[in-house]
């Protein structure tokens, strides 16, 4: 338990070289950090022996408290109440109830019991987090799921307190310096999260790393889920990109359909996190019409590599990759002529450098040269003049992880508006107790937890159709669903801007989270497809399916 002060025992440290302080009851000796701090030592000597709550919040936001508190904090004050005992340990899980149901028998026709837990009971979860409404799933707050059971929230727990002591206290920093350490990266990989983020069951037969909450035959589209929504409770596109972006989309055309010797090669060092891979199929002119690429591979003479020349750009995490899972031309006009290719920086012709770009600035956005690059005929990923069907496949899983992460970046909007409206006081009273107030996060709410519940439903039938009936039937709703997520967190960065008002407009301080998220919003609306794009797709598909499913009109 650490100690406690009166406000007479802080009063005394009230010296240039014994400085003590008080933040929301919290006690702080910074006789030693006022040459560190970034606004002089003079303000933090007018509130020596005091309480700066008010003045540390004008400024900062829980980001450096939480980078500091470790070191800085020498105890509380004895009014602070004191915090509540931890939970107990949740009760180990019950074995799977089998049910019966009845079907008739092929041979006799009785009605006969067939075992099943497809009407198996599902019990809330324990809350779990802040508890402010709407702030996290319903799940988290003891409502009742059909998706999610207790190894979900073990991975919560687990992912939630990495990034809180690892990624929140530096998210700022690091995107002002426009990266990510290396290690945070390599952490994904020791940690086993790299692995867990393909799309596909656990790759025991590639990897060693294992996810400590979870068993690899438990895991599930749900836990890959969760992984990135916890990731972007640190409130960046840019950190996420950094470090699940490239690796995201560029990995699982790789695994899922290159050639064996090459996975066996590549996949055990992407996945630990020593090496890195990315996606490159957009082009100077070609986005969306991805049919339309130019970046040409020429067989060679002897038939044992392709020749590529071309160019790529805003390549996610381009300029720190090893490996490019790159779509090239090698026939005729349209997507009948395109290939997919997994180019190595080693086999040399490959160039890179970094654009700057509004949002995401940690991400590595990247503009790519290929020139002469001779590529083992071995690392075609899938066959010869087929990679369109590969990049149509791979838009699902991406689309999906950009939906996630735009929900949650619309919940830290919300979130930090409401943390924000019980503190800041206009004309006399809180902005919560603003009738205008409430009705802007109101409208938050509804686009939230209307997406959100969609998503779910979609992740749930990803989880239960095959690979090539989900292209089929999902890629439509899919499609729709990205430009649903993507304009709420266009709506939510900027009722949130409104709610901050100035302090949204500078980085940095209370506001910091949703500055760097408003400038976010156009990297989610514009790649994956545009969501002008992505809502026309995504009639012209369902349209196209339920035809061949026998549709009347």
């Amino acid at each position: 338990m650490s100690k406690r002060f009166s406000t007479a025992d802080v009063a005394a440290h009230n010296k240039g070289d014994d400085l003590w302080l008080v933040v929301d009851e919290d006690v702080y000796d910074l006789t030693k950090f006022q040459d560190e701090h970034p606004g002089g030592k003079k303000i933090l000597q007018r509130v020596a022996g005091k309480d700066a709550s008010k003045q540390f919040w004008k400024y900062h936001n829980e980001g450096i408290l939480k980078k500091y508190q470790k070191q800085l904090q020498v105890g509380s004050l004895d009014s602070k109440a004191a915090p509540p005992p931890p939970p107990p340990p949740p009760p180990p899980p019950k074995a799977e109830p089998v049910r019966d149901i009845v079907k008739p028998s092929a041979e006799s026709g009785v009605v006969v019991p067939v075992p099943t837990d497809a009407a198996e009971d599902v019990e809330a979860l324990d809350p779990y987090g802040d508890l402010i409404p709407y702030a996290d799933p319903s799940w988290y707050q003891s409502y009742h799921s059909p998706y999610f059971n207790e190894t979900h929230a073990a991975l919560r727990d687990e992912v939630r307190q990495w990034v809180e002591e690892e990624i929140m206290p530096n998210v700022t920093e690091w995107d002002e310096a426009k990266k990510v350490p290396d290690k945070i990266f390599k952490q994904m990989g020791d940690r086993g999260y790299l692995a867990g983020l393909l799309g596909i069951h656990y790759p025991t037969h590639l990897t060693k790393t294992r996810i400590a909450s979870v068993a690899p035959e438990k895991w599930d589209l749900f836990h890959e889920m969760l992984l990135t929504d916890e990731l972007s409770r640190a409130g960046s596109g840019g950190l996420v990109w950094n470090l699940i972006g490239g690796y995201g989309i560029g990995g699982p055309p790789l695994i899922k359909f290159g050639k064996k010797e090459v996975v066996k090669r590549v996949a055990p060092e992407i996945m630990s996190g020593d090496k890195r891979i990315c996606l490159a199929i957009t082009e100077p002119d070609a986005g969306s019409d991805v049919a339309n690429l130019t970046c040409e591979a020429k067989l060679s003479e002897d038939g044992k590599h392709y020749i590529v020349n071309g160019e790529k750009k805003w390549i996610t995490n381009g300029i720190w990759c090893e490996y490019f899972t790159t779509a090239v031309r090698t026939g005729g006009p349209g997507m009948t002529g395109v290939s997919l290719l997994l180019i190595e920086r080693s086999f040399g012709g490959v160039s890179t450098r970094r654009m700057d770009c509004q949002g995401v600035w940690s991400s590595g956005t990247t503009y790519i040269t290929f020139e002469d690059v001779k590529v083992p005929v071995e690392n075609l990923i899938g066959k010869e003049n087929q990679g369109f069907k590969v990049i149509m496949t791979n838009f699902n899983h991406e689309r999906i992880g950009i939906i996630i992460q735009c929900l949650r970046f619309s919940r830290v909007c919300y979130e930090e508006s409401v943390k924000y409206a019980h503190k800041r006081k206009t004309f006399g009273k809180r902005l919560i107790d603003h009738p205008v107030i409430r009705l802007k996060l109101a409208h938050m709410v509804r686009q939230i937890e209307a997406s959100y519940n969609w998503l779910e439903n979609l992740i749930y039938q990803c989880e239960k159709m095959g690979e090539m009936e989900a292209m089929l039937k999902l890629g439509g709703a899919i499609a729709s669903l990205k430009a649903q997520a993507t304009t709420t967190f266009e709506f939510c960065a900027r009722e949130a801007s409104q709610i901050f008002g100035g302090l949204s407009y500078s980085r940095g301080g209370q506001g910091a989270k949703v500055e760097r998220l408003y400038r976010d919003v156009r990297a989610y609306a514009i790649p994956g497809g545009s969501e002008e794009i992505m809502l026309d797709l995504s009639i012209r598909q369902a349209l196209r399916v339920h035809k061949a499913l026998g549709m009347k009109l």
